[in-house]
């Protein structure tokens, strides 16, 4: 009981004290001021950043626009459908595997086969339409997004999910390619540099196996840069399928600030991140300022 209370006096908190609050359980410290690691940038971010340019970057829709804005050639999935109702599925036309998602939240994904069941999809996407990363953890690019389903196309062959590169970007510089496997059963991760060489940590999630570079490396690494140009900082999400890049999504919050990151990288990409000098300095001028702002 008394545990149920206090997470719900967390989240009833002023944004910036929560977040600290929360900093301080995923790592064991205090957000620095002023921030100085990755993590403490990304929590900073969360607290501070307003622009509209970060915050479209919750909506699975508008990132799609804004990717093909940039570069009208980059191969997008296509949306098949949008809603909140799944039972129109039934009369939506689908391929044999399909995609379905929420527009305005992440971790949430249904790989679909054949003719929707719709009672399944019911059950499988009961809270979907909420919004819970804005009032849990204050990630507010969600609180922007079109509370929306979605269904895309299936990216790969043979019913494989292809392997997840995400390409960090600095200042429109790639500085890492993170490369998940397994997404859907063993989870693997390794990173790799721009030139791909292994870059070992200690993470939550097990490493995966050093494989050769994919074709389209130096592909991906260009879309990602042109991609992440506007941007102080951006995880741009790829998939290389038949040697094709193909555009996943925009991340500005990776692990919302708060997953177990490796203490030497997380200080590594922090004085790689440059802040945006225009709303660097936003903390309130109050006596007792909380630790996250």
């Amino acid at each position: 009981m008394r545990s149920r209370v206090r997470e719900a006096a967390v989240l009833r908190l002023p944004l910036p004290l929560k977040r600290a609050v929360l900093f301080r359980r995923a790592h064991g410290r205090w957000p620095g001021r002023p921030p100085r690691t990755f993590t403490e940038k990304v929590n900073w971010r969360v607290v501070h950043d307003r622009r509209p340019l970060i915050g479209q970057l919750g909506d699975k829709l508008a990132m799609k626009e804004y990717a093909l804005e940039v570069l009208p050639a980059v191969n997008v999935p296509r949306v098949l459908w949008t809603g909140t109702e799944v039972g129109e599925l039934t009369s939506a036309a689908l391929p044999e595997r399909w995609v379905l998602k929420p527009n305005h939240g992440t971790m949430r994904v249904h790989v679909g086969t054949g003719t929707p069941d719709v009672a399944d999809l019911r059950r499988v996407t009961r809270d979907w339409l909420d919004e819970p990363l804005y009032r849990s953890r204050g990630e507010w690019v969600y609180s922007q997004a079109r509370r929306l389903l979605l269904v895309e196309e299936f990216l790969g062959s043979d019913g494989e999910v292809p392997a997840d590169h995400k390409l960090m970007v600095f200042g429109g510089r790639v500085r890492l390619v993170q490369v998940d496997t397994g997404r859907f059963g063993t989870h693997r991760r390794r990173l790799y540099t721009p030139d791909w060489q292994p870059v070992d940590v200690d993470e939550a999630v097990a490493a995966g196996p050093v494989t050769p570079p994919p074709a389209s490396l130096p592909a991906m690494v260009e879309i990602a840069e042109q991609l992440g140009r506007a941007f102080d900082f951006v995880r741009v999400d790829l998939y290389d399928v038949a040697g094709e890049v193909w555009f996943g999504e925009l991340t500005p919050y990776p692990g919302g600030g708060l997953d177990r990151f490796d203490p030497e990288l997380d200080r590594v990409l922090g004085a790689a991140w440059q802040l945006p000098a225009a709303v660097s300095g936003a903390c309130p001028p109050v006596a007792r300022r909380p630790a996250g702002c």
